[in-house]
């Protein structure tokens, strides 16, 4: 028995030397392409890394949006632009679901996991993706989001993915507080999912539809609405005509276009994929998915001295990444000082005599909410306004504090809005004098995830170009972007609102509202360092943070 046992031992050691070979053969490897590979592009939103041989680029022309009107310089922009999101996924024709990316066989390996690291040091971790064959994959792709975390400390922050395009990818996570450090890294979507919500992105833009009332006296007629209506039948033309943003309608039979009562969302689309297709979003499975670790997935990290923790602090640069990370579920942007506003005096005291407007989707009206729940003086005042649509108001007569949300102007997917309420930010922003006792926030992301980025580009060129000249009248005021956020996701919201398309979106913001003169508030960081569970709509506590970053631009401690 004894015999067996040691045969057993010695048979277990051989193979546990084995797979470390291979593993130091593949990191040899990867180093090589690492040092090696000058045409990488980083992509620094969400923190994937594709190395990029891309030369030109080809998109599928949409509504006409090849054809805008742009300056040398837009236009130049927006090339570089498309050319960063190029997502390198090989051509390799119908990919069976069996040899798409498995993450249960697939691992990662914390390398020199026995290492000594202090607060500031480097972390790598090498991630290894198979199929469900157990085969290894010889391509990238793979969207993969990654975190380190503390959970006695509720403490965590985001790592950058390196995609070597060969089935090898690398995590790097810099090591900022001390203790028993864990790794966590998840697939959100295997390459062949990928390229599927590419070709929707490109094929079928319309596939949330919209939808508006028209009505006069006792005829009524709905019709759907959209920025591009395919088709020759006779069209209601609802574009801006300050901003050139396209909006279209079916125009009714019966009744003129100024008869338009109001805007909702119609729907989504069904039987978007083929049965093949839906092999590659399916939860529990490959949508959000674990990958696990070979050998240990945890480190210790011990503090750094006092002069030590100095240096690191001075060699912190604006491009910083991670921009930040929770400790005692205190999120501490790694640039500046965050204040804590526990008390809803603080709140006041802050916002004194100031005007907030808020502008923009749904997870910016959590601001509004947060703080009409939080601040009892700040009180809402009832404009009869649909329900979770807007517009809001919320008054604080004795503090002078007055506090707005109004939605952005479509595409939005509301219930209903009605038609004098769709206004674009851009045209809000013209109207708004600006001082040192203005503040704006604005968060316009969400509903553009299933359309082709020109459109996206495009709404963030206009509203950028109003915050410029905002900026340019009045200096004091406060400008505050709200980034987008992870979400839960299931076979079918992956198809509309992916994680991977937020990504794409939210590399766009922070690419062209850099240098502008605005704060940004980095919702994309906060969700996926935190411990909960992604939404759309995050959880209070993390709600909180967001509105200790914004009120902590508003309000910077005294230096």
């Amino acid at each position: 028995m004894w015999i067996s046992f040691f045969k057993l031992r010695c048979f277990c050691c051989l193979l546990a030397v084995l797979m470390v070979v291979v593993l130091v053969i593949n990191v040899t490897q990867v180093e090589y392409l690492d040092h090696e590979t000058a045409s990488a592009t980083f992509i620094d939103s969400g923190g994937q890394f594709v190395f990029s041989q891309v030369t030109g680029i080809s998109r599928n022309p949409y509504c006409g949006y090849e054809h805008q009107t742009l300056s040398s310089r837009e236009r130049l922009e927006e090339d570089s632009l498309l050319a960063a999101l190029q997502w390198q996924v090989p051509n390799v024709g119908p990919v069976p679901f069996l040899k798409s990316t498995d993450p249960s066989s697939s691992y990662f390996v914390i390398l020199n996991s026995a290492a000594f690291f202090k607060v500031g040091s480097q972390l790598e971790v090498l991630v290894h993706v198979q199929d469900f064959q157990r085969k290894p994959k010889k391509y990238g792709g793979d969207y993969l989001q990654a975190r380190i975390h503390s959970p006695k400390l509720q403490a965590g922050a985001v790592g950058r993915v390196v995609d070597y395009q060969n089935g090898f990818y690398k995590v790097f996570f810099t090591l900022l507080w001390p203790g028993r450090v864990k790794v966590s890294i998840s697939l959100v979507h295997p390459s062949e999912g990928i390229r599927v919500l590419q070709n929707l992105q490109e094929e079928k833009p319309d596939r949330v539809y919209f939808k508006s009332l028209f009505r006069s006296g006792r005829i009524s007629e709905t019709t759907e609405c959209n920025v591009c209506l395919p088709g020759s039948l006779p069209l209601c033309n609802f574009t801006d005509v300050y901003t050139g943003e396209p909006w279209f309608c079916f125009k009714p039979k019966k009744l003129p276009c100024s008869s338009r009562i109001n805007h909702f969302k119609g729907g989504y689309l069904k039987g978007l994929l083929t049965a093949a297709e839906n092999a590659f979003f399916q939860s529990g499975v490959n949508i959000k998915m674990p990958i696990n670790s070979s050998g240990p997935d945890w480190v210790t990290v011990i503090p750094r001295s006092i002069k030590e923790t100095n240096n690191l602090e001075l060699s912190q640069g604006l491009g910083t990444y991670p921009s930040g990370y929770y400790y005692k579920n205190q999120w501490r942007p790694r640039k500046f000082k965050m204040r804590q506003f526990n008390d809803p005096d603080n709140i006041t005291e802050c916002l004194q005599r100031k005007v907030v407007y808020l502008f923009g989707d749904s997870t910016i009206r959590q601001w509004f909410e947060y703080l009409t729940t939080f601040v009892p003086d700040l009180v809402e005042f009832n404009l009869g306004s649909p329900k979770n649509v807007g517009p809001f108001l919320a008054v604080d007569q004795k503090h002078n504090i007055l506090l707005k949300y109004r939605c952005h102007g479509p595409p939005i997917r509301f219930t209903t809005v009605f038609s004098n309420d769709l206004r674009y930010v851009a045209n809000e922003l013209n109207g708004i004098v600006g001082g040192k006792n203005t503040v704006v926030a604005i968060a316009v992301w969400s509903h553009f995830s299933t359309f082709p980025l020109e459109v996206y580009i495009r709404r963030l060129r206009n509203i950028r170009r109003a915050v410029v000249q905002l900026l340019d009248r009045s200096p004091k005021t406060v400008v505050v972007i709200r980034t987008a956020n992870a979400q839960e996701l299931g076979p079918e919201v992956s198809l509309f609102n992916s994680d991977w398309y937020n990504f794409q979106l939210d590399t766009i913001l922070r690419k062209m509202f850099s240098g502008v003169g605005v704060y940004l508030v980095d919702a994309w960081e906060m969700t996926l360092a935190h411990y909960l569970p992604h939404k759309l709509h995050p959880d209070e506590v993390i709600v909180k943070n967001q509105l200790d970053m914004f009120l902590s631009f508003v309000c910077p401690l005294e230096s």
